[in-house]
């Protein structure tokens, strides 16, 4: 199956602070006796690094791929339902991962720009990336070509 786009964002501020809580859990850890909680805590940090450190947004032949990390988390979408794509800015208080604005669900590792897709139903969702322009040019390049 022919790649027409393919885009990694790397979730900096989610691996950082992640990484931060995983040291202080560790140190909570190495200084008080052994606790469950802790150990729980340190595997669900590491999930989540696993997770949400990265967002993989891929376009072939007729879909549009989205995947968080190295997980089962993703989500595939039919070029041939999609209207429109248009690169936007999410505002400060929609944060990161997976969640529902009042611009529909939002998919995203790091900062505010995103592409919002139109499906022909009426029904829209937000994709972060760092590179809206090409993410928005690629999806509308997609649809024409499926048309």
């Amino acid at each position: 199956m022919k790649e027409r786009y393919k885009h990694t964002q790397i979730g900096y501020v989610v691996i950082g602070t992640l990484t931060a809580a995983a040291v202080l859990v560790s140190f909570i850890l190495a200084n008080t006796n052994f606790s469950a909680f802790t150990i729980e805590a340190l595997v669900i940090i590491g999930l989540f690094l696993v997770v949400f450190s990265t967002l993989t947004v891929t376009i072939r032949e007729d879909y549009l791929y989205i995947r968080f990390g190295l997980s089962p988390i993703r989500k595939r979408v039919n070029l041939h339902d999609i209207e429109s794509a248009q690169a936007v800015r999410n505002k400060w208080y929609y944060f990161l991962g997976i969640r529902l604005t009042p611009h529909g669900w939002l998919y995203a590792v790091s900062g505010l720009q995103a592409v919002e897709i139109k499906m022909k139903k009426g029904n829209k969702f937000r994709i972060g990336t760092d590179a809206p322009q090409e993410l928005g040019e690629a999806i509308r390049q997609a649809i024409k070509g499926v048309s």
